[in-house]
This record gives C-alpha cells, sequence and structure tokens, in this order.
C-alpha cells in the first residue's frame, strides 16, 4: 500500500490556482482612479426579495477611463441600485439620468492611496494563508501514508514537492500584489 501512495499534486494545484483567482477579483474591486465595471461586483442589491449583483439588475459599461454606467432594467430599481453604491463604501457618488447612474470616478488622493495599498496588502495576506493551509493539508496527507508506511524518501520527496508548489504560489501572490500596490500608487 504504501509504494502505491500518490499525492494528488493536481487538487492541490486547482486549489492554489483558486486562491489566486480569488486574489485577482479582490484586487479588481479596488478602484486604482480608473473606471472598471469590475468595481461593482462585490456590491448587492436587494431586488425582488433577495440580494442580487448589480450586473444582474442592470447593463454596466464603461463608455470613458473615468466613468462607469448603469443602466437599469426596472425603473423601480434605480433608488436601491443607487442605495447601495452610495453605502457600498466606494467613495463614488452616483448620478441619475432616467434609468442610468453615473458614477464619475474621482482623483484619488495620497492619503486614500495608501489606505488602498494597505487592503491589498490585507486580501493578499488571506490568499497567502489560504495557500499555507492548503501546505498544511498536502503534508497531513504525507504524514498519514508515512504511518500507513511510506519510506522516509519518498515522504522528504513528497515534502519537497509541496514546498515547492507552495513557494511557487506565495511568489505569485507578492508579485500580484506588488503589481497592484505600483497601480494604486500611480498618479
Amino acid at each position: 500500500m504504501a509504494d502505491e501512495f500518490e499525492l494528488d499534486t493536481d487538487d492541490l494545484t486547482r486549489r492554489m490556482d483558486g486562491a489566486i483567482a480569488n486574489l485577482r477579483t479582490e484586487f479588481a474591486s479596488l478602484r486604482t482612479g480608473r473606471a472598471s465595471s469590475s468595481m461593482l461586483e462585490p456590491i448587492q442589491v436587494e431586488a425582488y426579495g433577495q440580494m442580487t449583483p448589480i450586473n444582474q439588475v442592470g447593463t454596466v459599461n464603461v463608455p470613458e477611463p473615468r466613468m462607469v454606467t448603469i443602466n437599469v432594467w426596472d425603473k423601480s430599481m434605480v433608488g436601491k441600485v443607487e442605495k447601495a453604491i452610495r453605502e457600498s463604501g466606494l467613495g463614488i457618488n452616483p448620478q441619475l439620468n432616467g434609468t442610468i447612474i453615473m458614477l464619475p470616478i474621482p482623483e484619488l488622493n495620497e492619503e486614500r492611496r495608501r489606505e488602498l495599498t494597505k487592503v491589498a496588502g490585507h486580501y493578499a495576506e488571506n490568499a497567502r494563508v489560504s495557500i499555507r493551509n492548503l501546505r498544511r493539508d498536502g503534508m497531513d496527507q504525507i504524514k498519514k501514508a508515512k504511518a500507513d508506511g511510506l519510506s522516509e524518501d519518498d515522504q522528504k520527496l513528497w515534502e519537497g514537492e509541496v514546498q515547492d508548489l507552495t513557494n511557487t504560489y506565495i511568489k505569485a501572490v507578492d508579485d500580484a500584489l506588488e503589481n497592484k500596490q505600483t497601480e494604486i500608487m500611480q498618479v
């Protein structure tokens, strides 16, 4: 049985890829002074008795580099969408034009840029923690296999492989964070 041990590195890789994808989604929601439809993704609107993402109650467009528009499909939802944006903490003041909500993206000041880099660092740390937890899961599988008779040489080989995988993904998180912080601080 011990000779048959095969750590599912594809599963670990897939799960670590998920942590990186989640980090990229969180980074996309941080506004950097440029308009992006993804900055509205975390905002939920109470629509028809349940919380719904903004992109399911209207069409989100970016017609200009510093403007996001939402064309709300149902007139009765315009006020609720506007309220959700105001309460989201994005720091954007919506302007109404019938069923179209315009979101002008203001310039970021130095203080706000520094706050956003700290938030980005927090998101990156959460991703690192997720990756380390996956590393621990892999190491636990190897320890269990050792208890079932896996040789010490094989144990060291598998542990090295899990650690290399972890190091690769931690570096990817660090690189993504550095890129995002550079983007945020860019005037």
